[in-house]
């Protein structure tokens, strides 16, 4: 196993749709996760559940899996809050509790939270130098620097490589996974988040993909034409396969390996269904079949 992945294993789950479900069905979820092999779960943090307490729900419901809150929001509590909060989760289950930060979004840091948005680089950092400085936890617990950012600017992930494990990467294509890999260097981890639709006919899922690829557009449009995507905004169908991998699960298995051959230790899939109100386990489960989890 490569080192920088220690604990995560090769391949994870992105669990974008948590938050619609109840407490016990994200409990059976997560323990079908783990059954399946994949090693490690990723969870967003936005409106719904405050993720150092849905961390513990879903260490709780499972043994080994790593559970990593991968967008955790910076504007939701302060660093010395969330240095107690991590720290308590390393006591409580040594080693599968992985912090990653999020600088947020400025509708959610004013409008939903009431904070005043700062500039993002500038605003991570300082929050690393108190999340570093902070002088509460459980005792014989110290500050932990196994975190990674969200990280999609180069300047974002150079900070990811100076002061946490890595970068976590959400929602780009494969050419921005090499790049990534050249501002973290050889040492920092990356872990990519490739948002996929699981579908025998590619052709039944082209709105879909069109629709997800959509959403993802409004932060990402500068670097997108860094890629050779004149205009972002027309979704010609090479952006929409660039940005969402769907197809049968071998489809999503050769793209999960074109990111391993430019760089990414570490791929979780954000599965997107027709059907967001329940788990898909069994998609979990015939991906897993394809993928070295």
């Amino acid at each position: 196993m490569n080192a920088r992945t220690h604990g995560l294993g090769r391949v994870g789950i992105w669990a974008g749709d948590f938050d619609r479900l109840s407490a016990s069905e994200v409990r059976k979820a997560a323990a079908a996760l783990e059954d399946l092999g994949f090693g490690t779960l990723w969870f967003p943090e936005t409106t719904g559940r405050e993720a150092m307490a849905q961390a513990a729900i879903l260490l709780a419901a499972t043994r080994q899996i790593t559970v990593a809150s991968g967008m955790t929001d910076i504007y939701a509590r302060d660093p010395v809050t969330a240095a107690a909060a991590q720290r308590t989760l390393d006591e409580a289950f040594p080693g599968r509790f992985l912090l990653g930060l999020w600088a947020s979004h400025p509708s959610l840091a004013e409008d939903i939270r009431g904070h005043r948005f700062g500039p993002p680089l500038a605003t991570m950092r300082s929050y690393l130098d108190a999340l570093d400085d902070a002088p509460f936890g459980p005792p014989d617990t110290t500050a932990s620097r196994n975190r990674v950012l969200a990280a999609l600017d180069p300047g974002m992930l150079a900070l990811a490589a100076e002061r946490a494990r890595g970068a976590t990467v959400l929602g780009m294509p494969v050419e921005y996974t090499r790049a990534a890999r050249t501002v973290l260097g050889d040492d920092g981890l990356l872990a990519i988040t490739q948002l996929c639709l699981l579908s025998h006919d590619h052709a039944d899922t082209a709105d879909l993909a069109r629709t997800t690829a959509a959403a993802a557009l409004p932060n990402r449009h500068d670097l997108l034409r860094g890629l050779g995507h004149a205009n972002p905004d027309a979704l010609d169908d090479r952006l929409v396969d660039a940005l969402v991998a769907h197809g049968s699960a071998a489809d999503i298995a050769h793209r999960v390996q074109e990111h391993f051959d430019a760089g990414a230790d570490h791929v979780s899939l954000h599965l997107v269904t027709t059907t967001p109100d329940s788990p898909s386990v069994r998609q979990w489960e015939q991906l897993a079949t394809f993928l070295p989890v």
